[in-house]
């Protein structure tokens, strides 16, 4: 998608979009877990929008063999917008996780039938406004003040901004993004419960976060974002479980249902027709024979026959609201024992440093970013008591903070994750793990040691791009600190010298090279130049076998 007058919709600009929206998500997860106070006030919008898009990226990413935003391979952007559709829908978790996936959907949709002669500004415009109708069609009863009013209000404000032909795409969606968060503004007007809350809709404050990552995308911009306000106030941040939803009262619906449905199209009237007088919440998704049916029942198992006389319903999912608050404000006791570390690795070496030193290790590493549910499993199957997280990629940071959260919730595990950036912070943090003294001060000296280890790595570029070292070329060595570009050069060994005296030049006593899989002895001819310049300087240097880093580097 190009920011142009006439333009077609490409690969690349899909790509950086899903990684922008999912990193944003992450970071604004709390907040709007935080704001979850209807329909059912169980804190998790946030998260499930987070798990949803996460399951869309990683569908675009299988779709299109591994390519990432750095490195774009030929792909045919239909399949690889169905894909992503299709991975939002399987993923789709909670009510506003289903609400969202049909958002994404009915997008998708259009963008993919995008063709070579169509104005790329009014075809994202048709998109929002078919994603808008997608959505409220999906719901059994549509509520204004949620995400739904948020969406019809940028579907409106783009379809404007498109009428007019010197706007750009780019145009049109900044208008998109500005207009969902003024209606955003209006929901505590719209909802009564928003209103006696202090707060604005959850699932809305999602979609403007994903609306501003898409005008980044697209213009390179970042809209200002004014934190969320109630009339002239700025709207506390409540607990979830202080205010009453209509779900949670006596007189409401005691369980939540999910499931995906294997059902022909001709079947879903009669559905919805059969779900909608055992509860609310109705909420059912998708096509062309696959959906995610979502309900609030007290009969769990007329929801399932429901389905089961649609189509063929799997994947079940079934959450009792009261246990599920019990499990939040109840701490229970756990046979777990100990404690342990869960490490994101990102080559086979440095997966093998991170067992000998006790950890439970994630595979990660570029393209390879681990899902919320790989953190899951690894800090469950852990069997700690307390298990301290090192995701030692900053794409990976919000996949364990909303892993950390599910196990606190639903294992009674004791999670802390420290948002190590880099491998070498990894190895830093482990290095003075103590698991005899307590758990806040582990924490502590493992924080410590990560921010003390400052990073450095040489890489070679896959395309022609703009760095902030200036212009490089494909084929261009490129050395970076601390996720930075500073140096462009010819010569692995000449750049990584240079990255390794920049670093030098503010202090440090140890150096740690881990040398890639397409490295070669570099990390041994970098340590013999260290013996040589800076005998006073420990270095240790390790086979980490990451791929495209041929040498990452550490100082303390």
């Amino acid at each position: 998608m190009r920011d142009d007058a006439v333009a077609t919709f490409d690969l690349p600009t899909v790509l950086r979009f899903s990684e922008l929206a999912l990193t944003a998500l992450g970071a604004a997860r709390e907040e709007i877990d935080a704001l979850n106070v209807y329909p059912v006030p169980d804190g998790d919008t946030g998260t499930n929008m987070f798990l949803t898009l996460e399951a869309a990226r990683a569908a675009l990413l299988d779709a299109v063999a591994g390519t990432t935003a750095t490195s774009p391979a030929p792909a045919d952007l239909r399949t690889a917008m169905a894909a992503f559709a299709r991975g939002a829908l399987l993923g789709a978790r909670g009510n506003s996780g289903v609400i969202f996936s049909s958002l994404v959907g009915a997008l998708c949709k259009r963008l993919g039938e995008a063709g070579p002669g169509d104005r790329s500004a009014q075809v994202f415009a048709e998109g929002l406004t078919l994603a808008t109708q997608a959505s409220y069609a999906a719901v059994g009863r549509p509520v204004e003040g949620t995400i739904l009013s948020v969406a019809r209000a940028a579907s409106e404000a783009a379809t404007v901004s498109a009428a007019d032909p010197a706007h750009r795409v780019g145009h049109v969606i900044r208008a998109a993004a500005a207009a969902a968060r003024e209606a955003l503004a209006r929901t505590p007007d719209q909802l009564q419960v928003l209103h006696d809350a202090g707060v604005v809709d959850a699932g809305g404050r999602g979609l403007c976060v994903v609306l501003d990552a898409a005008e980044t995308a697209v213009t390179g911009r970042r809209p200002v974002s004014t934190a969320p306000a109630f009339g002239s106030r700025s709207i506390p941040v409540p607990l979830p479980h202080q205010v009453q939803g209509e779900d949670l009262t006596p007189e409401g619906p005691a369980y939540e249902v999910m499931f995906l449905l294997d059902a022909p199209d001709a079947a879903i009237p009669a559905l919805r027709t059969a779900l909608a007088p055992l509860g609310d919440s109705l909420v059912v998704v998708g096509g062309d024979g696959l959906w995610n049916v979502h309900v609030h029942v007290d009969d769990v198992g007329a929801a399932v026959e429901a389905g089961i006389e649609a189509g063929r319903p799997h994947r079940v999912r079934v959450t009792h609201f009261a246990e599920q608050l019990e499990r939040r404000t109840t701490p229970r006791a756990v046979q777990r024992t100990g404690r342990a570390v869960v490490v994101v690795a990102a080559g086979a070496g440095l997966g093998d440093l991170f067992v000998q030193a006790g950890a439970t290790v994630v595979p990660g590493g570029t393209g390879r970013r681990p899902s919320t549910g790989q953190m899951l499993e690894a800090i469950t199957s852990a069997g700690a008591a307390e298990v301290i997280v090192l995701p030692n990629d900053r794409d990976s940071v919000a996949a364990a903070e909303a892993a950390a959260r599910t196990a606190r919730e639903e294992n009674g595990v004791r999670v802390a994750v420290i948002a190590t950036n880099a491998q070498v912070q990894g190895l830093a943090a482990l290095a003075v793990h103590e698991p005899g003294r307590s758990f806040e001060q582990d924490i502590l000296e493992m924080t410590a040691a990560a921010r003390h280890a400052r990073s450095g790595a040489v890489t070679v570029a896959a395309r022609q791009a703009m760095t902030t070292a200036g212009p490089c070329e494909p084929g261009d060595v490129l050395g970076a600190i601390e996720g930075d570009f500073v140096v462009i050069g010819d010569d692995l060994f000449t750049v990584a010298t240079e990255v390794l005296e920049r670093l030098l030049g503010g202090g440090g006593e140890l150096v740690t090279l881990v040398g890639g899989a397409d490295g070669g002895d570099l990390a041994e001819r970098c340590a013999e130049h260290l013996g040589a310049t800076r005998p006073t300087v420990d270095v240790v240097a390790y086979e980490g076998g990451q791929q495209r880093y041929p040498l990452l580097i550490g100082v303390e």
